[in-house]
């Protein structure tokens, strides 16, 4: 009996497993399983767990990109409030090639006992007004140097994009919307920047060309929009415009980004309203003037002839963006081709270096707010960035993962894992924004605060005022270092500074925290 019972088990294994035999030799597309039929199939599934096998597994701390371990751990454990020191030394690699050197002061910088910092460390506002040189009507000086960097809803999740939203206000920085437009979720009252892109969402006609009409009620309509940021091209994708294909667009999303429904929708690679540089300047000064706005421009690095050009052109009119945001190549909440995502434009250290030392030439390197992105939401990265020029960085992976993003590199499929970058109401499902907009709250202070104390421990007050003499880089020959001066071939200009008890009392000053 007990033979019969065992017998009639072994048939109803040995079946499906004959049965896939055959179908695996006779089958033509795949030669693995045709060549070794069943086992073939361990080759597939290895393949496709083989990221998570290396993250979690075989991968040391440093060695993952785009964000190895020890980075991931420290974001994580920011976002927690959890302890994210280190024992027993650092297990960095002092040698390699582009390592930072920050060079800190004998004795370091004592706060008075009246000091704002002394009573909030976090609080580190920009030493610049974005749009006081232009003098726009409605000029802002953000509460905080580390902001949301631009992020769509749509790319994200609507709970995702409420968690930054809402994180976002409790600190008191910008959340900047990302070519998708204004959304219910950017609407919980933190200071927002509105991203225009090439196929300029929720400001567009039926045409798919830019309304002004439409961009002044949104600005009428919700008071917490502080600037504008014209998207020329991102680090992700530079030079290529995107498509958004009808499966995946809502009626909601369709009626946010003011698009028809079911058909795939093109964002070109160039913007329809100007082909100039002074046509540029001149939509620009457009916005400015019919919104009150400050209105900067977004763009990766690659030739910088026409960079040169719209320095000039300033020079000569008076007239141009109020701030500039450069995209390191290195950037990447955007889905890309491969050739585009790894090869196509400059990473951040040299696009910065180069676009800043055009506008150091022509005396603008004062007059505009300059803003870095692209992986550079860890102290020592952003302050290499501050040293360089920067007044404001814009983190966009980083806040990710401080509300849960776990780097499985799936976001361009809609299978995200954690529900932040995926429409998937049921992966989205574990997303509790309450929580979510604590940890990206949290990750933000701690950044902030760590940053002013490298300052602190540098002799100064502000990061701003961080040189390009204070950081040095290792070349690789024969352990040598050099000045970020000596690398780049620049001096920063000195960024005007009366001191962070003068920022934090400016009229102009946003997150909900201007003395009024």
């Amino acid at each position: 009996m007990d033979f019969i019972q065992n017998l009639h088990w072994s048939v109803w294994i040995v079946i499906p497993i004959v049965g896939l035999a055959i179908r695996d030799i006779l089958q033509k597309r795949h030669t693995i399983q045709h060549n070794f039929p069943v086992i073939g199939h361990i080759r597939y599934m290895l393949e496709k767990i083989g990221p998570e096998l290396r993250q979690y597994i075989v991968a040391n701390n440093r060695e993952e990109l785009p964000f190895n371990r020890g980075e991931r751990a420290w974001v994580y454990a920011s976002s927690k409030k959890e302890n994210n020191l280190q024992g027993f030394g650092s297990d960095q690699d002092f040698n390699s090639v582009g390592y930072i050197f920050i060079k800190h002061a004998m004795l370091g910088l004592k706060l008075p006992k009246d000091h704002p910092n002394l009573q909030d460390p976090s609080a580190v506002p920009c030493a610049k007004t974005i749009g006081e040189y232009h003098n726009r009507k409605r000029p802002y000086k953000p509460y905080s140097i580390v902001n949301i960097s631009g992020m769509s809803y749509g790319s994200l999740s609507a709970k995702a994009i409420e968690s930054l939203n809402k994180g976002a206000i409790k600190f008191g920085c910008y959340h900047n919307t990302g070519e998708g437009s204004l959304s219910p979720y950017h609407k919980f009252g933190a200071d927002v920047i509105v991203n225009i892109g090439t196929a300029y969402f929720g400001v567009r006609d039926d045409e798919g060309n830019f309304s002004m009409e439409k961009l002044i009620k949104m600005t009428q309509d919700n008071s917490f929009i502080r600037a504008l940021e014209l998207k020329l091209s991102q680090g992700a994708k530079p030079g290529k415009g995107g498509v958004l294909p009808a499966s995946k667009i809502t009626q909601e999303i369709a009626d946010i980004r003011h698009i028809p429904m079911g058909k795939d929708v093109i964002s070109p690679a160039y913007h329809s309203a100007f082909s100039t540089i002074p046509e540029m300047v001149e939509f620009i000064e457009k916005m400015a003037h019919n919104t009150g706005l400050p209105v900067g421009i977004k763009s990766a690095v690659g030739k910088v002839e026409m960079w040169e050009e719209l320095a000039q052109y300033m020079v000569k009119t008076g007239k141009g963006p109020d701030f500039i945001t450069i995209d390191g190549g290195e950037g990447g909440t955007g889905a890309a081709p491969h050739a585009f995502a790894d090869h196509v434009s400059l990473p951040f250290t040299f696009a910065f270096s180069k676009i800043y030392k055009i506008f150091q030439r022509y005396g603008l390197a004062d007059k505009v707010v300059f803003i870095g992105s692209g992986k550079l939401g860890f102290p020592e990265k952003a302050m290499m960035a501050f040293a360089m020029g920067c007044d404001l960085i814009n983190v966009g992976r980083e806040a990710m993962m401080s509300i849960g993003c776990i780097q499985a590199q799936v976001c361009h499929t809609n299978r995200c894992p954690t529900g932040i970058a995926t429409s998937s109401k049921w992966l989205q499902g574990g997303i509790d924004p309450a929580l979510k907009s604590e940890r990206l709250y949290n990750y933000i202070k701690t950044l902030n605060k760590e940053m002013l104390e490298i300052a602190h421990a540098c002799g100064y007050e502000h990061p701003s005022q961080m040189t390009m003499k204070d950081v040095d880089m290792a070349m690789g020959d024969n352990n040598k270092t050099q000045s970020l001066a000596t690398t780049f071939g620049y001096d920063k200009t000195t960024v005007p500074f009366k001191g962070v008890s003068d920022l934090l009392k400016s009229p102009y000053l946003g997150g909900n925290k201007a003395t009024k």
